[in-house]
């Protein structure tokens, strides 16, 4: 039976919601001004969202904070560091080059959103460009940027994301280890793998 509490039409959502403020119409753009490039800039976070044949994929991505080079107002640069060679994102944008992403800043309450299209490239000179400890990367994305805008701190005052009163103990938490150890049966040695995470993340972070 159809649920009638469904939200099916662009229309009913409208009516439901109404509609949105000047400012929130203002505030998108296509291209990178200074004001926004200054978030990005200062980001050592970044969510990489992707879209492909198989479904949809959001990646994490993290370094030190500008580690996404703005090339110019229109153009982002994001290295592929190293990781787990699962290279979802990656796929999708070879198939499919449309990303979002959203920029995080410790401390900050407002977000930034970027919408664009992607491209893999293995340029020498651009991957040793984001070199680090003499390690560089194996890609380098090329965003063309398509819509900016910056979000509100909403989300981020509910979730009280950065207070550290309200941070998780690790140890409240399954470790990386137990979960492969629970998924695999206990066929996976998840205490070994918890024991040498550490060292190994430290020594492969490059």
């Amino acid at each position: 039976m159809p649920d009638s509490h469904i939200i099916a039409s662009v229309a009913e959502l409208e009516s439901l919601y109404g509609a949105p403020g000047e400012a929130s119409l203002q505030k998108e753009i296509d291209r990178i001004v200074p004001e926004y490039r200054a978030f990005i800039e200062a980001a050592p976070f970044v969510a990489l969202a992707t879209a492909g044949p198989e479904g949809l994929d959001c990646s994490p991505r993290g370094d030190g904070p500008g580690f996404v080079r703005v090339a110019d107002d229109k153009t982002l640069l994001l290295p592929d560091r190293r990781g787990n060679n699962r290279i979802d994102s990656l796929r999708n944008i070879v198939r499919d080059p449309r990303v979002a992403l959203l920029f995080l800043i410790p401390g900050i309450g407002e977000t930034l959103r970027v919408n664009g299209r992607a491209a893999i490239s293995t340029e020498p000179g651009l991957l040793d460009s984001f070199a680090i400890d003499g390690k560089a990367p194996k890609t380098v994305l090329r965003i063309a940027v398509e819509s900016v805008f910056f979000q509100c701190a909403r989300a981020i005052l509910r979730s009280e994301l950065w207070n550290p009163q309200k941070h998780v103990a690790r140890e409240s938490l399954p470790s990386a280890g137990r979960i492969l150890a629970a998924l695999s049966g206990n066929r996976f040695d998840g205490e070994a793998y918890d024991k040498a995470l550490p060292e190994r993340q430290k020594t492969t972070l490059y």
